[in-house]
């Protein structure tokens, strides 16, 4: 019997230990090793996934702007109204009233992002065992394009800034000095940009994809990138006192400039003359056609790559619900946020290639010009303000959106017209026609215009998608074939190939309604123009007048000075009765009345202020200029 219980026991204790080492070998339930995230390729591009999400932005549309200082990011799709694109006609008036753009705004050092992509890197040598060669290849090519890309944003907001490509370990041994990298050069930062693309671009795959990097992808970014650093190489050693450091930290020779010209037109023309990309010309309405060029999510090859967004995968943002038009809203509450100037929208040249100006006034400046229809005043402008902008007489989803601040009442005392506005929206005169619009443009209401302009670009078209239970799921396009024509053109300008730039300009204008060969001749402020209406609201415009080395020029902080001062357009019905011009419409040009303070873009703008934290880590970091 003894022996038997000895057995029992003996047995009991080997299978027990048998199911300890089973126990021990079991993989735990809520961790993720490394080995199983770097041998599978779905988890792989999940964790591409969230770096994608978290590149550094500006002004796009699903971040709002952040007021915490310590942030990664802290601009938002409401700093569209922080410059002359636009202005702000929801509540308060904080960004009408800028004294000056703080030295840390645009500030940006994510070495959270670096350090993440960079550990990417090294694991998917080591784990990968189970992939092959040509998927670690693939994987790390999109790495190293995101890291690429990180680095873009790091350099056109700081200047050079530490190229760190390996995680940086701490050995514990009391002196940190080896994990203190000093800031590189800013054009090695923008050498590094182009090197590592050029290397990548050719492993990329993914096909034609716009949400994931592909060889175009890279090159546009470096088209783009190229640019940034040609004009600064050019246009800083221009300044009266050109921005720099003894390091060079920030500052390029201008010797590099046709260097960075040269490679920004090759990118560029290397994906025009690919074939894989073409300009959207779907809609013979060329307004409504460029509208759908930046919105259309299908059948659309002008967009290189997008971050996209889907609604029924509760991916979405409410941009739409903040900014659509007033009168045509679908929720009870905001809209109208963004609401473009009358400096934007007499950017637009007329088809004929006279200037923009509205024409409000005769010519001796004795009388309005008095209109049948209020979209009268902007007849055979540039097709790309209307895919741009709603303005009065036009219509959104089918529905006029309905502008008018009120009415001329003609005074036989007087010999003068007497304005009379009203604050209740959709009011009637004395006569039963309209006082002032369903959608203002209203003085001092908030959540409608206050320039007598709404935003079209990126406003969805979609049933609800301007409630707050719904939303949007438009997506942001980073890159389109329409910018890549311009940066062409300019490259093309600036290398003295007239012919070319002219081609790439003329195409796109060609696009937006002018007849061929618009353009006879270049000059750079054409382009900048050029630019200036194509890309509005597409988080272009700081960046070129930086890049152009201007922004302290245009934005001078000078109430005398038109561009830094943001204008509306009024537009009202004429009571005259028995009189020609009677039931005709009339313009009024108008500082934008909740408009407060010019815009002031200092010279310590040009480069962000480092975080003092920063500087206390890494003593070695220097700061920029100004600051």
């Amino acid at each position: 019997m003894k022996k038997i219980s000895i057995n029992i026991f003996v047995s009991a204790s080997l299978l027990f230990l048998s199911g300890c080492n089973d126990w021990l070998e079991r993989k735990p339930q809520n961790i993720i090793l490394e080995e199983q995230v770097w041998n599978d390729p779905k988890m792989i591009t999940g964790l591409l996934a969230n770096y994608y999400d978290r590149l550094p932005y500006h002004t796009d549309l699903s971040h709002g702007s952040n007021g915490d200082i310590n942030a990664i990011n802290r601009e938002g799709w409401q700093d569209f109204a922080a410059y002359d694109e636009a202005m702000w006609s929801n509540n308060d008036d904080a960004r009408n009233n800028l004294i000056n753009y703080a030295f840390d705004r645009w500030r940006l050092w994510d070495y959270g992002l670096i350090r993440d992509i960079n550990l990417a890197l090294e694991n998917i040598q080591t784990y990968a065992v189970k992939l092959t060669e040509a998927q670690k290849t693939q994987f790390s090519a999109e790495l190293r394009f995101l890291r690429a890309y990180v680095y873009f944003e790091h350099v056109k907001r700081m200047g050079g800034v530490p190229l760190v490509t390996k995680q940086l370990i701490y050995n514990f041994d009391g002196n940190p000095g080896a994990l203190q990298q000093p800031r590189n050069k800013e054009e090695e930062v923008y050498d590094f940009i182009a090197s590592e693309l050029d290397a990548v671009k050719d492993q990329l795959g993914n096909g034609t994809s716009n949400t994931r990097a592909n060889k175009f992808t890279a090159l546009a970014v470096k088209s783009r990138a190229m640019l940034y650093a040609a004009s600064i190489a050019k246009y800083n050693g221009r300044m009266a006192s050109p921005i720099s450091t003894p390091g060079g930290e920030v500052g390029i020779p201008a010797s590099r400039a046709n260097d960075y010209y040269t490679k920004s037109l090759e990118a560029s023309e290397e994906i025009i003359s690919s074939g894989s990309y073409e300009l959207y010309k779907t809609n013979p309405d060329k307004g409504v056609n460029f509208y759908e060029a930046v919105t259309k999510k299908s059948a659309n090859r002008e967009v290189i790559w997008a971050q996209d967004f889907l609604v029924s995968k509760d991916k979405r943002h409410g941009f739409t619900y903040d900014n659509i038009a007033r009168n045509v809203r679908e929720d009870n509450l905001s809209s109208s946020s963004i609401t473009p100037t009358l400096n934007l929208v007499e950017d637009y040249e007329y088809l004929d290639g006279t200037s923009g100006e509205l024409k409000n006034r005769n010519a001796g400046n004795t009388d309005y010009v008095y209109y049948d229809k209020l979209q009268d005043i902007f007849a055979n402008k540039d097709a790309r303000l209307y895919g741009t902008i709603i303005f009065p007489g036009t219509t959104f989803r089918g529905s006029e959106v309905q502008i008018q601040a009120g009415v001329k009442v003609w005074d036989n005392a007087t010999n003068a017209f007497r304005t009379v506005e009203s604050n209740v929206l959709g009011s009637v005169y004395d006569d039963g026609g309209l006082l002032t619009g369903s959608s203002g443009p209203q003085r001092s209401q908030t959540e409608v215009s206050n320039t007598g302009f709404y935003l079209r670009k990126y406003v969805d078209q979609t049933a609800m998608s301007s409630t707050r239970g719904i939303r949007s799921d438009m997506w942001w396009v980073r890159f389109r074939l329409g910018e890549i024509y311009l940066n062409a053109a300019e490259a093309a300008f600036e290398l003295g190939q007239n012919a070319n730039a002219l081609k790439y300009a003329n195409t796109l204008r060609e696009r937006a309604g002018f007849p061929a060969n618009s353009l006879k001749t270049l000059t750079l402020e054409k382009l900048q123009n050029e630019r200036r209406v194509e890309l509005a609201f597409e988080d272009h415009r700081v960046w070129d007048l930086k890049r152009w080395r201007i922004a302290h020029e245009v934005w001078n902080g000078n109430a005398s000075n038109p561009d830094a001062v943001m204008y509306a357009l009024y537009p009202y019905r004429v009571v005259r009765p028995g009189h020609a011009t009677h039931g005709k419409y009339v313009f009024d040009k108008l500082v934008a009345p909740r408009f407060r303070t010019p815009r002031f873009f200092q010279m310590g703008n040009y480069y962000s202020a480092i975080q003092q934290s920063v500087i206390d880590n890494n003593p070695k970091i220097i700061r920029n200029p100004f600051h």
